[in-house]
């Protein structure tokens, strides 16, 4: 009777502690938006300092290197960069500048010569080279100059 009451113990023990692992969706991660620094600081003077400034945060948070190729990150006015190749690595953020500059493993650069996202409101759309949605994020407000997703 003891050794029972011992294995039916062990047994809950062991039921309690799976329970408490995280579910594989959570175990496995995502490539999702992270930040959108949509009012670059100072005046909006299109210098590509200023446009630089305006960028936003992609992280990969898997635990391997995820091809990036033919993904495409909008605005709610359909203003579109899309990836050439490139891979971000397991648990890497990339930055997508709004201006022009050289790219690299950790900044990649839109060229343009005119911001992209309001100052008061848009929505920041991920999407895989399938065209299926990885991740949205949007903001409406002015009180601050970005949104964590």
């Amino acid at each position: 009777m003891l050794r029972l009451r011992a294995l039916a113990a062990a047994a809950v023990m062991a039921a309690a502690g799976a329970a408490l692992l995280p579910a594989p969706a959570q175990a496995a991660g995502s490539v999702h938006l992270y930040k959108i620094y949509y009012d670059s600081p100072g005046s909006d003077t299109r210098s590509t300092a200023s446009l630089n400034a305006e960028y936003v945060q992609i992280k990969n948070s898997t635990s391997r290197a995820v091809s990036l190729t033919g993904w495409t990150l909008t605005d709610a006015s359909r203003h579109k960069y899309t990836f050439g190749s490139y891979s971000l690595g397991a648990g890497r953020t990339v930055t997508v500048h709004t201006g022009r500059g050289t790219n690299a493993a950790a900044h990649r650069y839109q060229g343009r010569a005119a911001y992209v996202w309001n100052n008061d409101r848009d929505t920041a759309t991920l999407r895989r080279a399938s065209g299926s949605t990885a991740d949205s994020c949007s903001y409406n407000s002015t009180r601050t100059d970005y949104k964590m997703c």
